[in-house]
C-alpha cells in the first residue's frame, strides 16, 4: 500500500480485505456444520491464521477515516448462533481454554471458548463485509480496522494460540501426564474465574 491512501489504494486492500474474510466465513460454516472431519482443529488454525493476516494488513495500513465521520446505518446483523452451537458440538473437547487477554495489562487468565472466540471474530467481519457489498468499500474497511484494533484482533490471536497449542500438543506427542495437569490447571481457572 502506498502513502498517499488514494481511493484506488483503499479499493485494493477492501477487495483483498473482502476475499479473506469471506474465505474465513465460509470455512468456519463448513467446520460448523462438521465437514471438518478429523481435520477440524487444523482447518480453524489455516482459517484463523489467515484471518489475521488480514488483520495485519490492516493493522499495517494507515487509519481509515469515513468523510463524514459516520456509519451508514445497516440493520442488524445475521444471527450467528447456529455456527457457534456447531463449532462448541464439533470442539467439544478443547473448547475451553485460558488466556492472558492483554500481556501488558492483565496478570491473571481467564477462561474462554474457542467457539465464542471464533464466532465473536465472525461477526465483526460479517458487518465490514455488508457495508462492502453494498459498495462501501470505505466504510467496510473502516470497521474491519476499527473492530480488528477494538475487539475481533484479540479475539482471533487468542483462538489461534490455542488452536496452535492443541495442534502442537498432539504433534509433538506431550505424554498424557502433562496434558492431565495443564487440563487440571484450565479446570481450576475456570473455575475460580468470574
Amino acid at each position: 500500500m502506498s502513502d498517499t491512501n488514494s481511493p484506488q489504494d483503499w479499493t485494493t486492500l477492501s477487495e483483498r480485505i473482502a476475499k479473506h474474510v469471506e474465505n474465513y466465513l465460509n470455512g468456519l460454516n463448513a467446520v460448523a456444520r462438521g465437514d471438518g472431519g478429523t481435520q477440524t482443529v487444523s482447518l480453524l488454525l489455516l482459517e484463523v491464521s489467515q484471518i489475521i493476516l488480514a488483520g495485519a494488513q490492516l493493522g499495517a495500513s494507515a487509519d481509515v477515516i469515513l468523510p463524514d465521520n459516520w456509519e451508514p446505518e445497516m440493520g442488524d446483523d445475521p444471527d450467528l448462533d447456529a455456527v457457534r452451537t456447531g463449532l462448541a458440538e464439533r470442539l467439544v473437547t478443547v473448547d475451553e481454554y485460558v488466556e492472558v487477554f492483554d500481556p501488558y495489562k492483565d496478570t491473571e487468565p481467564t477462561a474462554y471458548r474457542l467457539s465464542d472466540d471464533l464466532v465473536d471474530v465472525a461477526s465483526d467481519l460479517v458487518h465490514g463485509l455488508r457495508h462492502y457489498q453494498q459498495d462501501r468499500p470505505l466504510e467496510a474497511l473502516w470497521w474491519w480496522q476499527y473492530s480488528y484494533f477494538n475487539h475481533w484482533g484479540n479475539h482471533a490471536g487468542a483462538a489461534l494460540r490455542a488452536l496452535h497449542a492443541v495442534v502442537a500438543n498432539v504433534r509433538l506427542n506431550v505424554s498424557e501426564e502433562i496434558a492431565g495437569e495443564v487440563a487440571a490447571a484450565a479446570e481450576e481457572v475456570a473455575a475460580t474465574a468470574p
